[in-house]
């Protein structure tokens, strides 16, 4: 966690760091967002889930509550929409694309299915996430 976040705020791309673990409370429940940053340029929160482990489709409606509370409880009525990126170790392609089929909040992640998801984000986010690449070069190999 200590790589990805150092990572991203070297990135010099409008992101800064708001914190980790952070809390969020939905009903009477707790939960707790991973890495949380708010990127300046785009002006919204990002919220980033990682997970040491192979994908599991409920990390999507996990990493939704997250937007949606964040959304609801963090972001200023001048904010964008949140947006999410989910880091697993590894992922089965065909599990991973029906997970999210149809799946309309903006999510990126770092495996090869993310440039399917990146192809649906509105085009102001392009470009001010890092790549693929740069995070698998940035983690010492593929993430798969």
């Amino acid at each position: 966690m200590d790589h990805v976040q150092s990572f991203l705020l070297e990135m010099g791309s409008g992101f800064a760091f708001v914190g980790r673990q952070v809390l969020l409370e939905v009903g009477d429940r707790d939960f707790y967002v991973d890495l949380l940053f708010y990127h300046l340029k785009l002006r919204r929160f990002v919220v980033v889930e990682l997970k040491a482990v192979s994908f599991d489709p409920a990390f999507v409606g996990q990493l939704n509550l997250y937007l949606s509370a964040a959304d609801d409880l963090l972001r200023h009525p001048d904010d964008n929409k949140t947006i999410g990126l989910l880091l697993c170790k590894s992922k089965n392609e065909l599990v991973v694309e029906y997970s999210l089929r149809g799946f309309n909040s903006p999510m990126g992640g770092v495996a090869e299915w993310e440039t399917k998801v990146t192809e649906s984000l509105p085009e102001e986010l392009k470009g001010s996430l890092p790549t693929i690449e740069e995070f698998e070069a940035e983690l010492g190999g593929d993430v798969e």
